[in-house]
């Protein structure tokens, strides 16, 4: 059996939500980083968790978050940096990397996520878009309608071969990219995709986190 390692980021700050971590915020009497995680506890072969979050909230996720398998470490100055200090802990041949935020993530997606990255190396959950896309000039007139045939909206998890992300994030530690597979896509390393939910949202104001209530 393959075995795999997680890691749950959750070193932001919440800027955009508000006064307080939206992490830590309640839906049905857990934190948001409680549903989050839970979802994935229920994978045996996901073997180690490491979560990297800022010393904030360190405490609180210490006393939360219970299961042996979770590892709670230090967080970096980005997103970036934050999931190369976590990939440092990871002892796997398969890493899953998913935001702390999205806590409505979907076995079946996991379980496909996890299928899919031992055949293809480096996959990402996905979405197609449905709106109409459009290119605006910085005086706010549309230039062009884009084909939004070929357009996805990325999401988490992301998985990948282990050796492959590590050389990503080797080779690129000076960039400020905001997801591993776009990462692996500046080396031309192939990533795949796995069909995603719409309802997988990221918690970023509080309208998400109406929805999420609402979901689950």
């Amino acid at each position: 059996m393959n075995k795999f390692s997680l890691i749950i980021t959750a070193g932001g700050t919440s800027t955009r939500y508000g006064n307080s971590n939206k992490l830590l915020e309640i839906i049905q009497n857990k934190t948001v980083i409680e549903h989050t995680v839970s979802t994935f506890l229920n994978f045996e072969n996901i073997t180690e968790i490491i979560i990297p979050t800022n010393s904030d909230i360190r405490e609180q996720f210490k006393r939360l978050l219970h299961d042996s398998r979770i590892n709670i470490v230090e967080n970096g100055e980005s997103r970036q940096k934050s999931v190369f200090k976590a990939l440092q802990y990871v002892t796997n041949d398969y890493v899953i990397i998913h935001d702390g935020a999205r806590p409505l993530i979907e076995q079946n997606v996991i379980a496909k996520t996890i299928e899919d990255v031992i055949k293809y190396s480096a996959v990402s959950v996905m979405t197609k878009t449905t709106d109409t896309i459009k290119e605006v000039d910085e005086n706010g007139r549309i230039i062009k309608t884009i084909d939004r045939t070929k357009l996805y909206n990325t999401q988490t998890p992301q998985a990948f071969r282990t050796d492959l992300i590590l050389k990503a994030h080797n080779e690129l530690k000076n960039g400020n990219y905001t997801d591993d597979a776009s990462m692996l896509e500046a080396l031309n390393i192939p990533v795949y995709i796995v069909n995603g939910n719409y309802t997988n949202i990221k918690i970023t104001n509080k309208s998400d986190l109406d929805f999420a209530k609402l979901y689950i």
